[in-house]
């Protein structure tokens, strides 16, 4: 496995395993549990994670999350920890970097920062630089749908649109408070927004963002 996503994969871990199998997260109706029945079940049960977005596959996914939720949660976590097994396509190395590096970075945060005492993680200028580079290629399917024109600003002036109209928001901040942002979190995401007041709010109660 690569240098980040490796990180972020024992980060996530830990997290979880700090906050205990109930605490609350940031996806909405789940719990600890349930975020690393998910992790697992996304790397080691490929023909069943589709069913989160292929409905014939929806039925297979609700028996094995029933399957996984069952395990003990320290074995949840042993599985996130050790990888994907080798025939999984994230085992391959670039793979794992290119999905998993934004996607344990997202969900690590999903549980710092649904607790009430959590404290802002300092990131080196590589890591940000990397987020950055990622959310680039991923703007514009985030923000698919949204009902603002939206602008993606860091706080160095680079940009990206993520989704084109009128009015505009631009959102500016660090990558990783925008990449939260853009996954849709944005009442937990430390951006600063500029625009019209109503688009604003209209951005801010919509569904749309993120996936």
């Amino acid at each position: 496995m690569s240098t980040f996503a490796k990180r972020e994969r024992l980060l996530f871990a830990d997290l979880l395993e700090t906050a205990g199998p109930d605490a609350p997260t940031l996806c909405e109706g789940w719990r600890t549990r349930d975020l690393a029945v998910h992790a697992v079940l996304r790397e080691r049960r490929v023909d069943a994670a589709g069913g989160q977005f292929i409905k014939p596959l929806a039925a297979r996914l609700d028996r094995v999350r029933e399957e996984y939720g069952a395990k003990p949660y320290e074995e949840l976590l042993h599985l996130i920890r050790t990888g994907p097994p080798r025939l999984s396509p994230f085992a391959v190395k670039q793979l794992d970097e290119a999905a998993n590096t934004v996607e344990f970075y997202v969900h690590g945060e999903d549980v710092r920062r649904a607790q009430p005492d959590w404290s802002p993680r300092e990131l080196d200028p590589v890591f940000q630089d990397t987020l950055w580079a990622r959310l680039e290629r991923t703007a514009r399917l985030l923000g698919r749908g949204v009902p603002t024109g939206l602008v993606l600003r860091r706080s160095d002036g680079q940009t990206v649109v993520a989704h084109r109209g009128t009015p505009v928001v631009t959102a500016t901040g660090e990558p990783s408070e925008l990449l939260m942002f853009a996954f849709g979190r944005q009442s937990a995401a430390k951006v600063e927004l500029e625009g019209e007041p109503d688009a604003i709010a209209k951005l801010h109660g919509s569904k749309q963002l993120g996936l």
